[in-house]
């Protein structure tokens, strides 16, 4: 069961083979399905044609037409409406306006940029008013740079529009950064679906926290069960990478805990990860 609000944006995330995608095209109509049902504003559209349910998808191979210009493929949803040709050329350039590629309107799509072209995707989508909109992977084909604009980008046009959305993904970094809720998919079923500050300090399961950030396992160290934690012979101990401090054994600022051997360092910029082995065999991952 899934209940999204008016507005809001939820983000599916999970692996590959988890069930995020075909989640979203049973809601499109483009997948059957063999049991319950998909409701849109108090409305039974689950047998309803995929043209007839006032969706619009984007896709991850953008899917635009390449004998056409940018305007023309905006126009396309609002042409086949029956819609007058001044008018909806009107809505095309107030949409790609919207996504800051109004003077790249005369362009063909083979012309641009894989960034510019999911963003004439994205208008040709939000041109038909569409009561939700659904994002299939659609920055997983573009380079990290222009992937985290574009992401940045979406988030800013889908609190501008208010348009309900859907965002299917399995990066964890871009559902954190726009989601106002994430559920997390494992093997066909949202194991968890909250905001994404609830979803990174409070996870459900964990298959949850193990997806949502790193892990690491703490040896020598008393740390204290989350509420509602089953209690038994032994447990799992999940702690975020940013909330440990590696010492040097011996020194002033070292506390009890295991030797480990220092197998790689990986300079990220913005952090170092230290990959080592623990006395014990084990290899451990910190951040």
């Amino acid at each position: 069961n899934l209940d999204i609000k008016p507005g809001e944006m939820v983000v599916l995330l999970g692996g590959s083979g988890c069930g995020k995608s075909t989640a979203l095209r049973s809601l499109a109509g483009l997948e059957d399905i063999q049991g319950g049902r998909i409701m849109v504003g108090g409305q039974d559209v689950t047998g309803v044609p995929v043209n007839k349910r006032e969706m619009a998808m984007v896709f991850q191979a953008y899917s635009l037409f390449p004998h056409m210009t940018a305007l023309e493929n905006v126009e396309f949803g609002l042409e086949v409406r029956g819609m007058g040709k001044a008018e909806r050329r009107k809505i095309a350039m107030e949409q790609l306006e919207l996504v800051g590629l109004a003077d790249q309107a005369k362009k063909y799509t083979q012309q641009m940029s894989g960034g510019q072209q999911q963003r004439v995707a994205l208008a040709r989508a939000l041109a038909v008013k569409p009561r939700v909109l659904l994002l299939d992977e659609p920055l997983s084909a573009l380079d990290a740079k222009v992937r985290v604009q574009l992401r940045d980008q979406i988030r800013r046009i889908q609190l501008t529009t208010g348009t309900t959305t859907v965002f299917v993904t399995h990066d964890q970094e871009e559902a954190l950064a726009v989601a106002d809720r994430i559920g997390v998919m494992n093997k066909g079923k949202i194991e968890q679906i909250a905001a994404p500050q609830n979803l990174y300090q409070r996870p459900a399961t964990e298959y949850v926290a193990t997806f949502i950030g790193d892990e690491a396992v703490v040896f020598g160290q008393r740390v204290p069960l989350l509420a509602g934690s089953a209690k038994g012979d032994s447990v799992a101990v999940l702690v975020r990478p940013e909330n440990l401090t590696l010492a040097l054994a011996g020194s002033s600022d070292s506390h009890v805990g295991e030797r480990a051997r220092v197998e790689v360092i990986h300079f990220l910029g913005s952090l170092v990860r230290v990959d080592t082995v623990i006395t014990s065999g084990e290899y451990q991952r910190w951040n």
